[in-house]
């Protein structure tokens, strides 16, 4: 599996955290992810990796399932909870039990010490990859909000009925407007949704959740503030 990490401009380089009380393990590891161009922060135990400031970027753990004070295991949730990283469990220990609960709670991978490079490589890849997927998509997502945000009352009311596959005339007439004036509002909302076509204008608003009936007739409300029409 290619460990070739691609940067975007403006983000930072991925970060692997390591949380083992194994001191010369983490130096080799270390060592190891940084020739691969990965940024590396060990700590000795959960509530220390608890309480650092994580910037946003790609990032994964490597947490070990035994530990003095609180367990890798009975942190996993609290982890994913709190930061959503993607978890990588090593361990001297582990047994068939340990890492089927590990997996069904969502980690990423279960190995075995001692290990080989390549299968902490790989393993860090794939949640690298899968972390700096959610991230994107949480950019999407609140790139999107904030465009839906800046619409007017009637720009969001003609989108949401555009999303439902109505045609002009249908919309003007339950609007009362002019059709010439609902094409404006249209054009007006795509221009701000940054949409290059009428597909992407409803896709748009499909990922909004627009175009589904609502109790009341009532239409999705921006998230942000908005100035009205």
């Amino acid at each position: 599996m290619s460990t070739d990490f691609s940067i975007k401009a403006g983000v930072c380089e991925p970060i692997a955290y390591i949380v083992d009380d194994d001191g010369p393990l983490c130096i080799a590891l270390s060592t190891l992810l940084n020739s691969v161009g990965i940024q590396v922060e060990c700590f000795n135990c959960v509530d220390d990796f608890m309480e650092v400031d994580k910037p946003d970027t790609p990032s994964c753990l490597l947490l070990d399932v035994r530990l003095r004070g609180q367990s890798g295991l009975a942190a996993q949730e609290q982890i994913v909870r709190r930061f959503g990283m993607p978890i990588i469990f090593i361990t001297a220990h582990g047994d068939i039990e340990m890492s089927v609960l590990a997996m069904k709670r969502g980690a990423v991978d279960f190995i075995e010490k001692p290990f080989r490079d390549q299968r902490i490589l790989d393993a860090v890849s794939i949640a690298l990859s899968v972390d700096g997927s959610r991230r994107e998509q949480r950019r999407s997502s609140h790139s999107l909000q904030c465009r839906y945000a800046s619409l007017t009352t009637r720009e969001r009311e003609v989108m949401c009925r555009v999303a439902k596959g109505l045609l002009n005339k249908q919309i003007a007439a339950e609007l009362g407007l002019s059709e010439i004036t609902v094409k404006i509002y249209r054009a007006q909302a795509m221009r701000k949704m940054d949409a290059r076509s009428m597909a992407d204008f409803v896709l748009k608003a499909a990922a909004l959740g627009l175009g589904s009936e609502r109790p009341g007739g009532r239409f999705p409300a921006a998230t942000h503030h908005f100035v009205n029409d």
